[in-house]
């Protein structure tokens, strides 16, 4: 249940929007894959408590590792660690002084740089040094009229297997904001579509002793892909990742 679905908490989630490092229902394990994968040591988000209602959860990269902090809000009173802070502004201005934790386990963590919530692509473009036509005489008649959309890709990966971690290669297409994989190019019908609306992150990733290989990460599992390639998978992980921006910006 979300900490906002009582009117009560309006004013809160109000304030909080204002925060740019706040990134509202990232579960606890996308929060580690975004900060282990993209941010630096010290990188820190604010994200609401999957476990705890009405608590929130400060996440912090700590080498190679995250760990996690409880954050509560009690009679508009911000409460974290021994402090306590009237207000929003007197919370956020504690972490611009890039305060010292100590955690139970003994590992001191400097709180450096938070991890915005919106991170823009960058804008590259070519200049056209080139422009003229490979044939003559054809009209708009001639162009294919089922052009594929911006943002569509399609290729051979192979795919981590859910109950069995064996690896198989299949068919994947991606086509508006859905990825779907087949048994192989041949197949009408997928396997399994995944609704991108539901995904909170795509990265490389590391723990499955392959190379070129990078994972979605959605609340009920996270799939692990692998490409023949690196500038493959990087191809699909930049598309991915324009995907789940366009997908965020039109929330």
């Amino acid at each position: 249940m979300s900490v906002y679905s009582d009117a009560s908490n309006e004013d809160l989630c109000d304030e909080l929007e204002t925060l740019g490092w706040y990134h509202y229902d990232l579960s606890r394990h996308a929060a580690e894959a975004l900060l282990l994968s993209n941010g630096g040591d010290g990188s820190y988000l604010l994200r609401n408590s999957n476990g705890t209602p009405g608590c929130f959860a400060l996440s912090v990269r700590a080498k190679d590792s995250v760990k996690h902090f409880h954050v509560t809000r009690r009679d508009n009173v911000y409460i974290f660690g021994f402090n306590e802070f009237p207000s929003l502004q007197d919370f956020v201005s504690h972490f611009a002084n890039q305060p010292l934790l100590g955690s139970d386990a003994g590992t001191l963590i400097v709180l450096k740089s938070p991890y915005p919530w919106r991170v823009e692509e960058p804008s590259i473009y070519e200049s056209v040094r080139v422009h003229t036509a490979i044939q003559t005489g054809r009209t708009k008649d001639d162009l294919v009229p089922k052009a594929p959309s911006l943002g569509t890709k399609e290729g051979y990966l192979v795919k981590q297997g859910a109950i069995v971690k064996n690896w198989k290669q299949r068919w994947f297409t991606l086509h508006r904001n859905e990825l779907k994989y087949f048994k192989d190019k041949t197949c009408e019908e997928p396997i399994r579509t995944l609704d991108l609306t539901s995904c909170s992150a795509v990265q490389f990733d590391y723990s499955q002793d392959k190379v070129n290989c990078f994972c979605l990460v959605f609340p009920d599992r996270t799939f692990y892909l692998c490409a023949k390639t690196g500038v493959e998978a990087d191809e699909w992980i930049k598309i991915l990742h324009w995907k789940l921006s366009q997908i965020r910006k039109g929330r």
